[in-house]
């Protein structure tokens, strides 16, 4: 176990914003000093305090006791982060592909969740250590707009707002066939796949309503490109609605064609944009993150300008 002395020095504030000032070369985050807190392992003036809120005097003494790194422990990463919007309460990033929003079985690093703890950013503690800020995920390899909570009360908000369908969600994608129709709605319900679990799928057993809205953008000679928002959010909601209608999208490695050679780059599915009134003060919030060059490029690679 380590253990950590501090002195509060002629510092008088709550708890845990002290102890991230302190700490700030540990790169501890927000919700994991929270954690330590509540968990017994910090000490002021001999005494263990268990509330966050605690006011710590001038020329206190606090001792934090800190378990032994474990293989699962996460760690602060310089891992670039392109954000398109922030404010007090929440973030907003344009997330590059072949990267996992947070850690998990046999992934623990190199994910947004290391990032954002490098990148000093106050964040949500509401889904733990594992998951500090993180309101919504789209795939590995999915690009495009992912909002991050900085506080409990905005991501409270951002998990109502999201379950009531409050925030408009839009995404382009290349799927394979030229579909005919200008418009469509694919309303199929989605749950796990009978015979792999891995995968989602369209089925009446054990599923969730699942609803998507697209509009044809341009037609190639074997390829559309599709502009589609999602009522629901179900787990690769879109990937699955396109292989359900015989249109999977492009480069998918899960849900695309069986012949199909697919690169490291991944699905062509980019979520563009994000539309929505802000958790905390109700200003409407409208952000776009423009196509990755290699969605450019396989566009143009397909005949389209």
């Amino acid at each position: 176990m380590q253990q950590i002395i501090l002195n509060s020095k002629e510092i008088t504030n709550r708890l845990d914003k002290l102890l991230v000032e302190l700490l700030v070369d540990q790169n501890f985050s927000r919700s994991y000093i929270q954690k330590l807190i509540k968990e017994g392992n910090v000490i002021v003036d001999g005494e263990i305090i268990n509330a966050n809120n605690f006011v710590v005097k001038p020329n206190s003494e606090i001792i934090i006791n800190i378990d032994d790194p474990k293989p699962t422990d996460i760690v602060a990463q310089n891992i670039p982060l392109d954000i398109v919007y922030q404010d007090d309460d929440i973030l907003i990033i344009n997330k590059q592909n072949n990267i996992v929003v947070h850690p998990g079985a046999g992934n623990f690093d190199n994910t947004i969740v290391n990032a954002l703890l490098r990148s000093g950013v106050e964040l949500s503690s509401i889904n733990g250590e594992l998951r500090p800020g993180i309101v919504h995920r789209i795939d590995k390899q999915t690009t495009g707009l992912l909002i991050i909570a900085k506080n409990d009360k905005a991501h409270k908000r951002l998990t109502e707002m999201l379950t009531n369908h409050e925030i408009y969600k839009e995404y382009y994608a290349l799927v394979w066939g030229v579909i005919a129709k200008n418009k469509g709605i694919i309303d199929a319900p989605i749950g796990r796949h009978e015979n792999d679990r891995k995968k989602m799928a369209v089925t009446i057993k054990n599923s969730k309503h699942a609803r998507t809205n697209f509009e044809v953008i341009q037609r190639f000679d074997n390829a559309t490109l599709v502009k589609c928002n999602i009522e629901t959010g179900r787990t690769h909601q879109i990937r699955v609605h396109f292989n359900f209608i015989k249109h999977p999208i492009i480069n998918d490695p899960v849900y695309g064609r069986l012949s199909e050679k697919t690169t490291e780059f991944g699905q062509y599915l980019h979520a563009y944009k994000l539309s929505f009134s802000h958790p905390i003060t109700n200003k409407v919030i409208e952000v776009i993150a423009e196509l990755p060059d290699e969605f450019n490029d396989k566009i143009k690679e397909l005949g389209g300008v």
